[in-house]
């Protein structure tokens, strides 16, 4: 039996938000469709990819910004830097 390497948090954290990129890019996807999309292909629950995008506040606020954009939240009055 063939054990392969078992990935840190960080690296599985780092390897989801890059195939929500390359979703969101390759099917012109919101970031939060490209989750969607990646859950129910991969049948993940919402509540777990959520879970994981806490994690990366990068993948977090993309998907802030799209939601401030569409109205679905209140604008957070940040500076963007």
């Amino acid at each position: 039996m063939k054990i392969g390497k078992v990935k840190s948090s960080s690296e599985f954290v780092s390897e989801f938000v890059r195939e929500i990129d390359r979703i969101a890019g390759l099917n012109g996807l919101s970031y939060f469709d490209a989750v969607m999309h990646y859950c129910e292909t991969n049948n993940i629950e919402v509540e777990t990819a959520a879970s994981i995008i806490k994690q990366s506040a990068v993948l977090k606020a993309k998907i802030q910004v799209e939601a401030e954009g569409l109205n679905l939240v209140r604008k957070s009055g940040r500076l963007s830097i």
